[in-house]
């Protein structure tokens, strides 16, 4: 009997663990001091708070030329797309959480961002699941589901960014 109470904690305790790791809690908070809820999930990630909507998942540094130069394009973006479209971004070159208020400031960003260090599970989950070996700029888009439909290393044309939209916004 003592075996087979064993043998039935083990079971249900590995069962619990693996659906853990299928949908990790990511949740981390913006410079603002909001939390963001994050699950992982099977095909993406699931946000609660941005369901139906396009979302761009953004690593960038504050000191990389391509990622200041898609600045602009994402605040535009966010603009335009407002009601469809949300941008989060996590900075990974190591700025603190207060330089980075300033930065956010000084460069008239409108979406959220976060700090690697407020973020890490995030960002180790996604180095893992998309294969991310540090080069920034690095998005993942999802569609209006939270289903991953894009992952791309380096900067991405407005352009192409706005056609992106268009389609997993359908």
């Amino acid at each position: 009997m003592k075996k087979l109470l064993t043998l039935f904690f083990l079971i249900v305790s590995l069962g619990t663990w693996s659906y853990a790791e299928e949908q990790p809690d990511l949740t981390f908070k913006d410079i603002n001091g909001k939390t963001v809820q994050i699950k992982g999930a099977a095909q993406g990630l699931d946000i609660p708070s941005l369901k139906g909507k396009v979302v761009f998942l953004e690593f960038f540094g504050h000191k990389c030329p391509p990622c200041l130069m898609s600045i602009p394009h994402l605040v535009e973006l966010q603009k335009k797309y407002k009601e469809k479209l949300a941008i989060v971004s996590v900075e990974v070159q190591g700025m603190n959480e207060e330089a980075l208020k300033d930065f956010v400031f000084e460069k008239g960003i409108n979406y959220t961002v976060s700090t690697e260090r407020n973020a890490r599970i995030l960002v180790n989950y996604i180095a893992a699941r998309a294969e991310w070996n540090g080069s920034i700029p690095f998005m993942v888009a999802m569609d209006t589901k939270g289903n991953v439909q894009f992952v791309q290393a380096g900067m991405i044309p407005q352009d192409y960014l706005e056609n992106l939209i268009a389609q997993l916004s359908k």
